[in-house]
């Protein structure tokens, strides 16, 4: 029998204690729940239960960041008024149906956000789910944690690398223990990241410590063509960080480290993203292992993976010293050539090798790939197309410069098809039939 709650809130009781939530257009939502805190460069400690109820905070925790003036363009403008910054940002918030059967336990996705591990948090209105919520009967977790110097930026025990990713680990503890309470299967979790949250999904899968936390895994544009060959680099900007890293200021002190940032051009591509998981520190691997890694897990984690056909457009055709030189004639064969080669070698080749590799170990995998059918879509499937697709917010989107031009109702009807198909996914690990999308998808079982 499905259950309606009266407008309002709601409030859970669960192991971690009572928990207010807010109950809004066809969903609950459990705003901002610390699952964690820490110290400065010091590992997480799980919040305990209390006997105090948990209230919604007024403003949305977020970690200490620089304000990106192409995501403000592309994406959204940044209402500053609604966040607070906390250097301690561990915090989680559930999204469910307010309609529910209380017989059934729903699949829950843990939403992991992209941003180079620099920007961003979990409670963007761009990746708010209640529409995917509503539409497909699952419970969405979105998860913030620590970014760029404070949790992905190390090199010794004072200053401990992957401090982000044991954020992520405590807040998937978490959940396994809390999610029944909200109506969410606690044996059927899919991990969902994107760009570098794809990146610490993938990663996630062979991580120590995170045994029966999840069991299926939504990859989307991981830059694992960026993951090799950082260590130079991380060891370089670390020691060049390291004045600034007792600062009071926290915003001083991401002002501080922006002049920083050209100075690790010398390392190529990978100096897109200074920030990142470092290999050979807890809680991961050394760098040679990792592949024999996936390889040994291949049967224990069900595998969505894919990318968009234009990733990189959605720095380089944005780019107005690109545009000025290579905009027109012989110039934008060029642009469109490069545009083509790093997408392939950031994004599409190790995704394909990946999916390849894993299916050969006897893994279930499926391999996607996003494009664009618009005509005139200056822009193509770029980085992030995917987003508005996914969570179908359309007045978050409805001024984002990615989709200028493309009218809400090709994002939204071809997106209602895709957040179908992902719900199937973390229900039951298979996509079955012909899944793929003529306007926007193309996608395949990978066999061995």
């Amino acid at each position: 029998m499905k259950v309606q709650q009266n407008i309002g809130t709601h409030v859970f009781h669960t192991p971690f204690g009572k928990i207010t939530a807010l109950k809004k257009d066809g969903v609950i939502k459990a705003r901002s729940i610390r699952y964690a805190h820490s110290e400065r460069f010091q590992k997480p400690v799980p919040s305990s239960p209390s006997d105090v109820d948990v209230l919604i905070p007024e403003k949305i925790p977020v970690c200490p960041q620089n304000i990106s003036p192409l995501l403000e363009k592309m994406i959204e403008e940044t209402n500053v008024d609604s966040f607070e910054v906390n250097e301690s940002p561990q915090y989680l918030t559930i999204t469910r149906p307010e309609l529910i059967d209380e017989n059934k336990k729903l699949p829950v996705v843990v939403w992991i956000h992209g941003g180079s591990y620099e920007v961003g948090c979990g409670d963007l209105p761009t990746s708010d789910p209640s529409v995917w919520v509503k539409e497909q009967d699952i419970i969405v977790v979105s998860v913030s944690y620590r970014l760029g110097m404070f949790g992905f930026l190390g090199y010794d025990e004072k200053r401990p690398p992957n401090l982000g990713l044991f954020d992520i680990i405590e807040a998937l503890k978490w959940i396994k223990t809390n999610i029944t309470s909200f109506g969410g299967d606690q044996e059927n979790i899919t991990l969902f990241g994107q760009s570098s949250g794809g990146d610490a999904v993938a990663h996630l899968m062979i991580t120590e410590g995170v045994e029966g936390l999840f069991k299926r895994v939504i990859i989307h544009s991981a830059p694992l063509g960026l993951r090799n060959g950082r260590q130079k680099m991380s060891a370089e900007f670390f020691r060049k960080t390291d004045r600034i890293k007792e600062g009071t200021d926290v915003m001083k002190m991401m002002e501080d480290y922006k002049p920083l940032v050209p100075s690790m051009m010398k390392y190529g591509l990978k100096a897109a993203m200074p920030f990142g998981l470092q290999y050979g520190y807890p809680p991961l691997c050394e760098e040679n292992e990792t592949v024999a890694r996936w390889i040994e897990n291949a049967k224990k984690y069900d595998v969505l993976i894919g990318m968009n056909d234009d990733e990189t457009a959605f720095y380089l055709r944005t780019s107005e010293s690109m545009n000025k030189y290579l905009g027109k004639g012989w110039g934008q064969k060029i642009l469109d050539k490069t545009i083509r080669l790093t997408t392939e070698n950031i994004y599409g080749k190790p995704a394909r090798v990946f999916a390849e590799t894993y299916a050969k170990a006897g893994g279930n995998i499926y391999l996607f790939r996003l494009h664009s059918t618009i005509e005139n879509n200056y822009i193509g499937a770029a980085h992030c197309v995917d987003l508005p697709l996914i969570f179908g917010n359309e007045t978050a989107w409805k001024t984002a410069g990615l989709l200028k031009d493309v009218p809400w109702k090709y994002v939204h009807e071809n997106g209602k098809k895709l957040r179908a198909r992902w719900a199937d996914f973390a229900r039951t690990g298979i996509i079955a039939g012909d899944a793929e999308i003529p306007q926007i998808l193309e996608l395949k079982k990978v066999l061995p």
